[in-house]
């Protein structure tokens, strides 16, 4: 028998600490704002050195992203599936942020983002009445965006 939790498993642990409305609301809100501004904020550190210079079109953002999508591979390959597509969208968002010579650099609105976002999560768990999740388990902060997503998946008739 494998020690290893199933998804079920793992949303079950996670939903227990989020089951007044509106802190799931602000999670619906929160956890992809921070995601996002996570990859962000990644994808805005240098690559430097023989690195940048063989590599142009590398940047920290992918190790990461492949990194992340090997853990909800082995946790669900549908649900995988579903994150790599939001991961991409996201990626998308921030190259087209970048190439659109957007005012306000990538590391600068992806930080103000993210703050902001981490105050409605903590906001949502004090009208919740207990900790975060990732308090626990820091695994809690990938099964987040997971969580939201099998709702998606179960809303539409995706098996998991």
């Amino acid at each position: 028998m494998s020690d290893r939790k199933t998804a079920d498993e793992w949303f079950a642990a996670y939903g227990e600490s989020h089951q007044d409305h509106t802190n799931e609301l602000i999670h619906w809100i929160c956890v992809p704002t921070i995601f996002y501004c996570a990859l962000g904020l990644i994808w805005s550190i240098p690559v430097g050195g023989a690195l940048g210079t063989a590599l142009p079109w590398f940047n920290w953002t992918q190790p990461v992203a492949l990194a992340v999508l090997f853990f909800y591979l082995r946790l669900s390959v549908p649900l995988a599936v579903g994150m790599f597509l939001f991961m991409s969208f996201c990626y998308t968002l921030i190259e087209w942020q970048h190439a659109s010579v957007c005012p306000v650099a990538i590391w600068k609105s992806s930080l103000i983002l993210f703050v902001i976002a981490w105050i409605g999560q903590f906001i949502g768990h004090k009208i919740e009445g207990k900790k975060p999740s990732f308090l626990n388990d820091i695994v809690f902060l990938l099964i987040g965006p997971a969580w939201l997503m099998h709702f998606i998946y179960k809303r539409v008739g995706i098996r998991y």
